[in-house]
């Protein structure tokens, strides 16, 4: 099953879902819901998007990414949290994680970021994505990366342990060229990501629009008609790898 088929089966599915509502079994469906909630082999594979834009780019490539990991069937759920959405800080140096007797690989600091954190140390996936900007991810997806990775670092012997492993990819979508780019991406966190919870998988859109409507801004430095003719060329097959990761890594954690 490719994207669009998957798109067309989830759309047939919820209008049949409704369509049982209508029909008078209302208690059908709840059951169904219900078992589905409480399904206790159910595998979480939490999304982080970096982006500020909730209908760009990288956001286009994290739903395409859902999608895929939703297609490998109903034992997967899959969140998705927009970092630009939620109020939280870097790393505060309260050093509460490393406390003799206390040391956790969690953040103890108490902000929106928190329960997220605590999401993650139980999942079984992690993606994460972000535009690149002046050659590095958003200043949104470092600060979490901060967060994230600096109660694994033990000071003792400078090992780098996570709650537990899990497979991980890395998103990024740029305005470079493969042969034309300054791209630093996750830089040294993604050592601590691979170090954690193993080797990641990178997916990257090069050359991507960065607006709708290229006239009605500064930017003659670039050929709208260069950057629409990469985008009819390669955009959808972006999307495609994306989908693919998804599913990819669906599979594996239900295996």
């Amino acid at each position: 099953m490719d994207r669009r088929d998957f798109m067309k089966t989830t759309v047939n599915g919820v209008a049949a879902a409704a369509m049982a509502g209508l029909m008078g079994f209302p208690a059908l469906a709840a059951a169904t819901r219900r078992i589905t909630q409480n399904r206790r082999d159910m595998k979480k594979i939490i999304i982080i998007d970096g982006g500020p834009r909730r209908n760009m780019n990288t956001a286009g490539m994290l739903r395409a990414f859902a999608e895929g990991a939703e297609s490998a069937g109903e034992d997967v759920e899959v969140k998705t949290v927009r970092l630009y959405e939620l109020d939280y800080r870097g790393c505060m140096s309260c050093m509460a994680c490393k406390v003799k007797g206390k040391a956790s690989n969690i953040c103890k600091f108490k902000d929106a970021l928190a329960p997220i954190l605590e999401e993650i140390a139980l999942a079984d996936g992690l993606v994460l994505g972000s535009p690149i900007y002046f050659g590095d991810v958003t200043g949104q997806m470092r600060t979490f990366l901060e967060r994230l990775a600096f109660p694994w670092l033990s000071y003792n012997d400078y090992s780098m342990t996570a709650t537990k492993r899990m497979p991980v990819v890395l998103i990024e979508t740029m305005n470079g060229t493969p042969e034309r780019n300054n791209d630093n991406g996750y830089g040294s966190m993604e050592y601590c990501l691979a170090s954690a919870l193993g080797e990641p998988e990178h997916i990257i859109a090069y050359n991507t629009c960065q607006v709708k409507d290229y006239a009605r801004f500064e930017l003659a430095g670039f050929s709208e008609d260069a950057k629409r003719r990469w985008r009819e060329e390669h955009w959808e097959k972006d999307l495609q790898k994306a989908f693919d990761a998804g599913r990819k890594m669906a599979e594996s954690i239900l295996r």
